[in-house]
């Protein structure tokens, strides 16, 4: 696993206001900024995209992140790993239900039956929780980032 992978909202408080209309959410009443980060279990936060508007989702700001760039050019790291009689070229991310079915994202069972679906379903729900750290403490200690990106004019 490399980590688990999602995007989160702050308000921006000092949005321009020829900028608020695209930086609007429908459930927030001020403008919206999207980070995307993937982070690992220690919060090591080694992917992050940060600027979106927030009128778009997670679906979205993946189909333009970085993130996968290296792999479709084919020079991503080695990161080969081999589980349950299977051989598999390229890691994983976990992902929560909105992303798509992608080879190197890993959602959660939606309605888990059987034995072991319920167990996987709640290992990933207990591994997901690392990003959701990681944007906690991200939230918490850097007071920038609950009002990032300032407008400031050139002269």
């Amino acid at each position: 696993m490399l980590g688990s992978l999602d995007c989160t909202q702050w308000e921006w408080e000092a949005c321009p206001v020829a900028w608020q209309g695209q930086y609007h959410w429908s459930d927030h009443d001020g403008p919206i900024v999207i980070l995307e980060a993937a982070a690992s279990f220690d919060i090591w936060i080694w992917h992050a995209v940060f600027g979106m508007p927030g009128a778009n989702n997670d679906v979205a700001v993946i189909n333009v992140s970085p993130i996968f760039d290296r792999l479709t050019d084919g020079v991503s790291p080695d990161t080969s790993f081999s589980t349950n009689d299977g051989n598999y070229e390229y890691g994983y991310y976990l992902v929560d239900g909105i992303y798509p079915e992608w080879a190197t994202l890993v959602l959660s069972f939606t309605c888990p039956t059987g034995e072991k679906r319920p167990y996987f379903k709640k290992k990933h729900e207990l591994a997901r929780k690392d990003i959701e750290r990681a944007f906690g403490v991200l939230k918490k200690r850097w007071s920038i980032i609950r009002k990032p990106a300032r407008f400031q004019q050139i002269d």
